[in-house]
């Protein structure tokens, strides 16, 4: 039984290469980017002068992490979330 839930919390993580910190680190910090990125594109949809292209950007970053792995992550964090200027 205990095997079983050790399995449960390390096959997934251990098959994407990752331990399961590494892999808690990556879901968690890609689930925040897509809650801000969802929060930004509600306030678009009420003033739509705000965050003109978060959205895309946001689905933009998240496929390149998500295609490149955790281990390809850029340095500094993705501005996409705050940013309300056309680019």
């Amino acid at each position: 039984m205990l095997n079983r839930i050790s399995r449960a919390f390390s096959d997934h993580p251990q098959s994407e290469g990752e331990t399961y910190g590494e892999h808690a680190a990556f879901a968690s910090s890609f689930g925040l980017q897509m809650v801000l990125c969802g929060i930004a594109c509600l306030v678009h949809a009420v003033f739509p002068f705000l965050f003109v292209r978060t959205g895309s950007t946001c689905i933009r970053e998240l496929h390149a992490r998500i295609s490149n792995g955790p281990r390809a992550l850029p340095q500094k964090a993705p501005q996409g979330a705050v940013s309300t200027s056309r680019s």
